[in-house]
């Protein structure tokens, strides 16, 4: 959803404010990832393995890779066209990983505005987003978070 300004944003408080495109969360992406951390745990890697052995009958996504993927889903669902001097990620409040993401599946994001205020004596905002990503065709979501970002004047 695009928003003309963070006043416009500010409407959304408590609120929905968009709704990612699903994105498959491809084997490749898994290795890749897995390269870039160093972290090469078989449930991540190994498929042959991971249908024998693991409880999720695949290979599954680092958590910490569906949570970069935020960084993505979250700029898709919600664009605000005044745009900043500087943004920056400050971190989250709450994240949970809630359920495995197996190699193959596609993700979404649900981004509800939870607050907005003034930081560092007016220069900047604080957005907090509470994100849910889904996973397709199953109840539970995979992620759910308390996401902060600074987006300064």
């Amino acid at each position: 959803m695009k928003y003309a300004n963070l006043d416009a944003l500010r409407e959304t408080i408590g609120k929905e404010a968009g709704l990612s495109d699903w994105l498959t969360v491809s084997q490749e992406m898994i290795n890749q990832f897995a390269d870039a951390t160093g972290d090469h745990q078989w449930i991540h890697l190994d498929r042959e393995r991971a249908n024998a052995e693991s409880p999720f009958g695949t290979t599954i996504a680092h958590g910490f890779l569906t949570m970069s993927l935020l960084v993505k889903l979250v700029s898709e669902a919600v664009e605000v066209e005044e745009q900043p001097r500087l943004s920056v990620n400050y971190g989250f409040n709450r994240l949970r990983f809630v359920s495995p993401v197996p190699s193959d599946s596609r993700i979404r994001a649900r981004v509800v505005t939870q607050s907005i205020k003034e930081v560092d004596g007016g220069a900047g905002v604080e957005i907090c987003w509470g994100i849910t990503v889904e996973l397709e065709g199953r109840e539970k979501p995979a992620l759910v978070a308390e996401w902060l970002g600074r987006r300064y004047r």
